[in-house]
């Protein structure tokens, strides 16, 4: 190889390591990238903001059949949490004192039907999907987490409300697309 082709060996490696060091580095101080459906896709970031109602949190699936499910049949990613989940992103649509129902028609808060909530029947392959028929009066520690644009979101309208010590944090949009 000459000189020429050396140099852009070596050019492309150093651009690469320099890349995947910033990618580090961003990681570690709280940038998050989603680009699932559960929440609009972009770059988000790591906030010690106290949760509240409205919020996009990231978190670690409780160790729960449903989970251990939804990994197997790829609805969830592998990862560092307990169970080997990994972390899902949702946006908090209700909380604390909040009137909830979980049905065939879709996901009620306090009585308005929110909309992209109905849950399929199945999945892509065929699978069924859990059908939830419940109302709950979520408590102090219980947050229902979804999204609020995808009717195809494994969320809460499959797996009901979420304990809060499962979220690890908020996270805030810096770029969606």
């Amino acid at each position: 190889m000459n000189r020429i082709g050396w140099r852009i060996v070596i050019v492309g490696a150093l651009s690469c390591f320099i890349v995947i060091t910033i990618g580090i580095f961003m990681y570690i101080a709280g940038a998050r990238i989603n680009i699932s459906k559960s929440i609009p896709l972009g770059l988000y970031w790591m906030s010690t903001k106290p949760i509240d109602k409205g919020d996009y949190v990231i978190f670690c699936p409780p160790l729960k059949q449903i989970f251990d499910e939804a990994k197997n049949r790829g609805y969830i990613q592998s990862g560092f949490c307990p169970g080997g989940y990994g972390k899902m992103m949702k946006k908090i649509l209700a909380a604390k004192g909040d009137s909830v129902h979980i049905g065939i028609d879709g996901v009620s808060v306090n009585g308005k039907l929110l909309p992209h909530t109905k849950p399929l029947a199945m999945d892509k392959s065929g699978k069924a999907l859990p059908q939830l028929n419940e109302s709950y009066l979520l408590s102090n520690n219980e947050l229902l987490l979804m999204t609020d644009h995808s009717e195809t979101s494994f969320d809460a309208r499959y797996f009901g409300p979420i304990d809060v010590s499962s979220n690890q944090n908020v996270i805030l949009p810096i770029y969606i697309w």
